[in-house]
């Protein structure tokens, strides 16, 4: 039974990687660029949500999409400001640009709520459930996470493969300057993918935060870090890859914490990245592309 709660717990926490992952997976799938701010924005994610509690009073569900809507508007800034004029330079150049934004969010939320950790109540307000005469517990928390994984991870599906934007995407995925001949925005369509991407950051950083009640502005720092290893490991540019990294990496990290040690965790996470890039190098459901030369 106590395997059994390890298990849920581990896809609990994986799919806050998985959903966090998504937002990596599709900016390098689509723009083609690392956007390692992107574990910040979560951290932002998780202080409206906050804010909107805990300041003003408002009810879970709309202080979710109050976060939300914010870092929908935060991704598109970072966009347009930090990355679109860097959209024809080197890859170390956006690379850089990337950290300078982490830092520059990390700072700047050190000066608006101070570097003291902030006690976050959890959004769910679910009662746990109990399985097997009270052997089992699953909380609110758990429940809503994985089945909000799973809705996020369904509605993008349909949204890439089955709308005209996400036509759009793929296309410009694949070719932009042949997309662009076609008629489709590129600028618009990376725009959108950065306002989705940091939509769900958002989403991840109220879950993270209920599941793990301490905000601070290096909240989002190494689950950011883990759902990038958790995109890489899935098979980056990959929609399912992201779901399948997110999951497995959470059930390893929590497996990992209960038998192994709590401290070699984090080291049998990457350990287990490096052996899977190894004998496959795009990732687990990663696809292997053919540049002509």
């Amino acid at each position: 039974m106590a395997f059994l709660s390890y298990l849920i717990s581990g896809i609990s926490l994986g799919s806050i990687y998985a959903i966090i992952a998504l937002g990596y997976t599709m900016v390098y799938g689509i723009a083609k660029m690392l956007n390692f701010a992107h574990g910040d924005v979560i951290m932002v994610g998780g202080y409206m949500s906050f804010m909107a509690t805990t300041n003003f009073g408002w009810p879970p569900l709309l202080s979710v999409l109050f976060a939300m809507g914010v870092c929908t508007v935060l991704g598109i800034l970072i966009e347009q400001l930090a990355y679109k004029p860097l959209r024809s330079a080197p890859s170390l150049a956006v690379l850089i640009t990337a950290i300078g934004v982490s830092y520059f969010l990390q700072n700047a939320a050190l000066l608006i709520w101070s570097p003291n950790p902030k006690s976050f109540t959890s959004i769910v307000p679910f009662n746990s459930i109990r399985l097997f005469d009270g052997k089992l517990i699953i909380s609110g928390t758990t429940v809503v996470t994985i089945v909000a994984c799973i809705i996020i991870i369904v509605s993008l599906n349909t949204i890439v493969n089955k709308t005209k934007v996400g036509k759009a995407m793929r296309a410009v995925s694949e070719d932009k300057d042949v997309a662009q001949l076609m008629g489709i925005s590129v600028n618009k369509t990376i725009s959108i993918t950065f306002a989705i991407g940091s939509a769900l950051a958002a989403v991840a950083g109220v879950l993270l935060c209920s599941a793990y009640p301490i905000l601070m502005p290096t909240t989002g720092a190494m689950p950011g870090i883990k759902a990038f290893t958790a995109a890489v490991f899935g098979g980056i540019g990959s929609i399912p890859g992201a779901f399948l990294g997110g999951i497995l990496l959470g059930v390893i990290e929590i497996l990992g914490k209960a038998y192994i040690s709590t401290h070699l965790s984090d080291a049998i996470v990457f350990a287990v990245l490096i052996i899977i890039l190894l004998v496959k190098p795009t990732g687990l459901l990663g696809k292997k592309v053919l540049v002509k030369v």
